[in-house]
């Protein structure tokens, strides 16, 4: 209701000091600045000669003002937090599921991995097997295409404009060392059926769940 009544008297009173936004004291003070700073005496005074009973007997608004304290808190903070948290992939599901389900094909004996679920809904940040084997990749993944890896387009685009510059990355040969050395197999170069593969590894692998010839 604060917010209409707000508006109205802006409406009605515009550029002048009875404007909530004047738009005649600068850009900044009519974008954001009015919110920083008290009111001028003269929007109080405007804001409660306008009617605004048609707001008051809005059943809806009623509600809004009556449990503010109540409803501000759920619709500015909780929820804008927890679905980009839980249904967006954001920071904490990043940090939680890419940590716990995935392939490692970099380094099996820790617990970062790689998940193209989170990848797909983080813009690329999914990649954590290969991020914590090679932190100082600007790319945080292998992968040579945008397609599951948003963010490192974003990177590189502004890198051909010239404002990201020195981008670290690592060479194919580092790699396929650190794959061949501490990876769990699953990498899609370097792993199992390869022509250099070891006999005696295939020999004693332990196949489970195999399918039916």
């Amino acid at each position: 209701m604060h917010w209409a009544r707000d508006h109205r008297v802006h409406h009605k009173y515009s550029e002048t000091d009875a404007d909530p936004h004047n738009a005649t004291r600068g850009f900044f003070f009519s974008h954001i600045g009015w919110l920083l700073c008290k009111k001028h005496p003269d929007v109080k005074n405007k804001g409660k000669c306008l009617d605004t009973s048609d707001l008051e007997q809005d059943p809806i608004l009623y509600y809004q003002k009556k449990y503010y304290m109540l409803v501000m808190p759920l619709l500015c903070f909780l929820i804008p937090t927890v679905v980009p948290v839980y249904y967006w992939g954001e920071t904490w599901t990043n940090a939680c599921a890419a940590h716990k389900w995935g392939g490692k094909p970099y380094d099996k004996n820790i617990n970062p991995a790689e998940n193209s679920s989170v990848a797909a809904f983080a813009f690329g940040e999914g990649w954590h097997n290969y991020h914590h084997v090679f932190p100082w990749d600007y790319k945080t993944a292998e992968l040579g295409n945008y397609r599951l890896n948003l963010t490192t387009a974003f990177i590189d685009f502004f890198a051909k404009i010239g404002w990201a510059y020195d981008l670290k990355s690592v060479s194919p040969n580092i790699i396929e060392k650190r794959v061949k050395r501490t990876g769990d197999g699953t990498h899609p170069l370097w792993g199992w059926g390869d022509k250099d593969q070891d006999q005696h590894e295939i020999d004693n692998a332990v196949i489970l769940h195999k399918k039916d010839e």
